[in-house]
């Protein structure tokens, strides 16, 4: 099955950093949505026991009500196949959510969302899942995807690295998935060592020269590393801005040919350079 893709009325932006939050502990809930994160997942499934879900529930939906937050505000729902989904939509229904965070994710179970409502970011985290990755990104409601490299190493038998190269094909698979589907870059996967930032930052460079967009987080000092692995450079800004003036310049002069500093430059390039201002606009304006 897949789908035709279509502009969303209620677009995700570009974040970097998405850090959870268990949505049954009101601290850290709180705290969390002042961390400098791009994004904010209220977590309503493994962060929180089977007998707290109301609790959490109800603890999601008053302090995203209260908090002001410069973070995207999103929840993590149980899964389609738990008793607690349910009542998780109700509740997702009643936010103003920049996006919904759907775990094991496959085409169905984007479709029991129904077609209105939030974006949804899809975490691949199965091998049906992981096979099936590309239907779930064409889904007309999925803005991006995210690796679930826990779940998925466990049912496939990987063993865990430092140099996190157990997860190349499945990184891979998802960034190939996710441009064939025509939407944004995927988000890789936790770095479930807190303390360790110099492995973080290893794996946030990898996971960037692989084509992912960003990084999942589990906890506030992971932000900082993940926010700054994932941007670009000053430099590589303004190059940005070079190549889509001199390209526009060319244009307008009727030139076939156009080239910046002896290197031609060509269609996919000026997208390319123009992606790269868009998905950095916010911190464009603020450097300004």
């Amino acid at each position: 099955m897949t789908y035709n893709r279509r502009c969303h009325t209620v677009p995700v932006a570009s974040p970097r950093s998405l850090l959870f939050a268990p949505g049954s502990d009101e601290h850290k809930l709180r705290r969390t949505l002042q961390t400098g994160a791009d994004a904010v997942i209220a977590d309503l499934e493994d962060a929180v026991a089977p007998a707290r879900k109301d609790e959490a529930r109800a603890l999601v939906m008053r302090v995203l009500e209260e908090e002001q937050s410069a973070a995207a505000t999103m929840v993590r729902v149980n899964g389609m196949d738990s008793p607690h989904f349910e009542r998780d939509f109700e509740l997702v229904q009643r936010l103003p959510l920049q996006a919904i965070v759907l775990p094991k994710a496959t085409p169905e179970s984007v479709d029991a969302l129904g077609r209105g409502g939030p974006p949804v970011i899809a975490i691949v985290e199965t091998a049906q899942g992981l096979r099936r990755a590309y239907e779930t990104a064409s889904h007309p409601r999925v803005e991006a995807l995210i690796l679930g490299a826990v779940d998925l190493g466990l049912e496939l038998g990987l063993e865990s690295r430092p140099d996190g190269q157990e997860g190349l094909l499945a990184r891979s698979m998802l960034v190939l998935d996710s441009a064939a589907a025509g939407i944004r870059g995927p988000f890789d996967r936790v770095h479930l060592d807190v303390r360790d930032g110099e492995g973080l930052e290893a794996e946030c460079r990898l996971a960037r020269s692989l084509g992912l967009r960003g990084k999942a987080c589990i906890h506030p000092a992971q932000v900082e590393i993940v926010n700054a692995v994932f941007s670009p450079e000053d430099y590589e800004l303004a190059r940005a801005w070079q190549i889509v003036e001199s390209y526009a310049q060319g244009i307008a002069e009727g030139r076939g040919a156009v080239a910046l500093d002896g290197e031609m430059i060509d269609l996919p390039v000026v997208e390319r350079a123009r992606r790269l201002i868009a998905d950095n606009k916010r911190r464009v304006l603020d450097a300004d």
